[in-house]
């Protein structure tokens, strides 16, 4: 008989939101891979389960998974968790989820807590249809590339992001796509539990005059007719060095390139004169 990798869902904060089902598989299962042994330990104390623990996180080479996957053929059951939550989903726990299926061991799924669900639950934005990105880049250029091919889906989107960065990843996800309904839930289920909606310039003012703690999920609303996505900042500059380089002057091009993008002719003039600016060699 071949065990069962079973993937385990545990709270995301309050260490009451665990099921039934989910204490009796961890305190059955053989071993327990965890993210971090010591957040688990917590939990397994809280309710007394004495079930042997051993690390399974992101830098986990091949040769642990293969252990575990040994286990697994040895007719022993694990149970796979992350710190909080379900793994997986922007935790560890993919990796040994393919290592057991490609060893054809069964996978069960104990379902249980998400901060994408929870966040989406209650923020107030379409739940019908999401699209969770998870964390977006560290620079501002990333986030723009990152967010320019999902612009203009009519899902409300949902982000994972660290509070040092808040405040910029808001404003930035207001140049891309608007300024648009959002919402930021931070540390859900927690002591300090905080909900804040509005619109992202709104937000971004919010947290840049007073700075986030704790884990956020950030929570913006699908694009609709009004909401057509903005052109980047590399297709305002190709087509108007294009434009500049068929001899076209910066007035008319600027012009050209604002109706066609439909952008504001101003932000499109300034940006042709620095493109003038940087095609002028220094003097001397």
């Amino acid at each position: 008989m071949i065990g069962t990798l079973y993937v385990v869902a545990t709270p995301i904060g309050n260490l009451e939101d665990i099921s039934a089902r989910a204490l009796r598989i961890l305190g059955d299962v053989a071993l327990i891979a965890a993210e971090d042994t010591r957040v688990t330990r917590k939990l397994l104390s809280r309710y007394e389960i004495r079930t042997p623990l051993t690390s399974c996180h992101a830098h986990t080479g091949a040769g642990k998974l293969q252990t575990l996957v040994d286990r697994l053929l040895a007719g022993e059951d694990v149970a796979v968790v992350s710190d909080a939550g379900t793994p997986g989903i922007s935790d560890p726990g993919g990796e040994l989820v393919r290592a057991a299926i490609e060893a054809e061991a069964p996978v069960v799924p104990i379902p249980g807590p998400s901060a994408v669900i929870a966040a989406l639950s209650a923020s107030g934005l379409d739940p019908s249809r999401f699209l969770f990105h998870g964390f977006l880049p560290r620079s501002a250029g990333d986030k723009r590339k990152a967010l320019q091919p999902i612009a203009a889906l009519p899902y409300t989107l949902v982000f994972y992001e660290s509070p040092e960065r808040l405040a910029a990843t808001l404003g930035t996800l207001q140049q891309v796509l608007g300024d648009r309904e959002a919402a930021v839930a931070r540390e859900i289920t927690k002591k300090f539990e905080e909900w804040r909606r509005g619109t992202l310039s709104q937000l971004a003012a919010s947290y840049k005059e007073t700075a986030a703690r704790g884990e956020c999920v950030v929570l913006v609303s699908g694009a609709g007719e009004q909401d057509a996505p903005r052109a980047s900042e590399e297709t305002v500059i190709d087509r108007l060095a294009a434009l500049m380089n068929e001899g076209v002057s910066l007035r008319d091009a600027s012009r050209q390139v604002a109706e066609a993008l439909d952008l504001p002719r101003k932000d499109v003039y300034q940006q042709a004169l620095a493109l003038r600016a940087d095609a002028v060699p220094p003097p001397g």
